[in-house]
């Protein structure tokens, strides 16, 4: 009769937790549970894993739970819905949908805004993370039709909010636009390369980057450091996957992009510098990591050249003011030495051509 008893007040007392428990601290139902079990008062344990299964939980009640349902086994696992892995073709189908509103392909979501895109935008590049399964959506043909739609979509509004940019009376508005363009093609350029889809990027980054430095280098414009910057910073991440082999184009491909962007780079990181001199609170200052790996991919990109087009680079970068910007002297010394390889290889060639011509005589 006392274990009966008990059994009822458990019962009645897990009846009741909802009522006086905070959702957020489950310890009570827990500690129901794990002596219902001992007890083996089947209803009292079904009354507590109902309750476990309904509430919402903290990430942080989360590992209590795993621990506590583990050691009792069958029983509890129903408490455990909520977390167990999905399908492909379930994953495949919220990703879509992720890539949709990070992408903004069915328009705004009024009334949440670029709240939602944001979020969704965060979520696709978690999803993307370490995770077994993920390779094979981000693989998928319809996943990654989808994204290519998503990129032309956004290199569509970028175009079209450069073009407005001049505009009477639309110049800070649409400079608020464009930023926010740029921001989205910046969180693009890391799924895509996650992806393996930088080629897309790169490819119409280098076809419209003469319309960009049109815009960002007219004198209207001379004050917009903060559009200047982020558009170096997008150019980083092309220089960086076009540099270190992530994408592979062809040798004038290569040409074109370092001859389009190395001028307006060396000229305004200087400023920025000598700006960021003069005030300390001048927030457009180029970060030193962004820095270096842009020096490092141009060293790259040049000295993965052929020899004339390296010569023709690195003749207008030593007749420029400032060397420093960007320090292409390693990318000098390794054209100099394979310079001098080749000639002496040449000579080499030829002489033993010479001799050889003799001795057949």
């Amino acid at each position: 009769m006392q274990l009966e008893q008990t059994c009822l007040e458990l019962h009645e007392a897990c009846k009741r937790a909802h009522f006086w428990i905070p959702l957020t601290l489950l310890d009570w139902p827990l500690v129901f549970l794990q002596v219902a079990a001992a007890l083996h008062c089947e209803s009292v344990v079904q009354s507590c894993v109902q309750y476990l299964e309904a509430v919402p939980w903290e990430e942080s009640e989360e590992d209590e739970i795993l621990v506590v349902v583990s050691q009792l086994g069958p029983i509890a696992m129903p408490i455990l819905a909520r977390i167990q892995p999905v399908d492909l073709v379930g994953t495949k189908s919220v990703f879509i949908s992720a890539i949709r509103f990070a992408t903004s392909i069915d328009g705004p979501s009024p009334p949440f805004g670029d709240e939602l895109r944001t979020s969704a935008q965060e979520q696709v590049e978690y999803m993307l993370g370490d995770d077994e399964d993920m390779p094979l959506v981000a693989a998928d043909n319809e996943v990654q039709l989808e994204m290519r739609i998503g990129l032309s979509k956004t290199f569509s509004s970028f175009e079209r909010e450069l073009s407005l940019i001049f505009e009477s009376g639309m110049c800070k508005f649409t400079e608020r636009k464009i930023l926010q363009s740029l921001l989205d093609l910046e969180w693009m350029c890391n799924i895509l390369l996650k992806m393996g889809l930088m080629n897309d990027f790169v490819s119409k980054w280098i076809d419209i980057s003469e319309t960009i430095l049109r815009v960002v280098e007219d004198e209207n414009l001379k004050c917009m450091w903060g559009l200047k910057l982020k558009v170096v910073e997008v150019t980083s991440k092309v220089l960086d996957a076009v540099g270190y082999g992530n994408v592979i184009l062809p040798a004038p491909h290569r040409v074109q992009l370092i001859k389009l962007w190395l001028p307006f780079i060396r000229k305004l990181k200087p400023i920025l510098d000598l700006m960021g001199d003069k005030d300390a609170e001048f927030p457009y200052k180029m970060d030193e990591d962004m820095w270096q790996s842009i020096e490092g991919a141009m060293v790259s990109l040049v000295s993965a050249l052929p020899s004339d087009d390296q010569a023709d680079i690195l003749a207008d970068w030593m007749n420029a003011e400032q060397l420093r910007y960007p320090d292409l002297s390693e990318a000098f010394e390794v054209w100099c030495f394979r310079t001098k390889s080749a000639k002496r290889r040449l000579v080499g060639g030829l002489t033993g051509k010479v001799d050889s011509t003799t001795v057949s005589l």
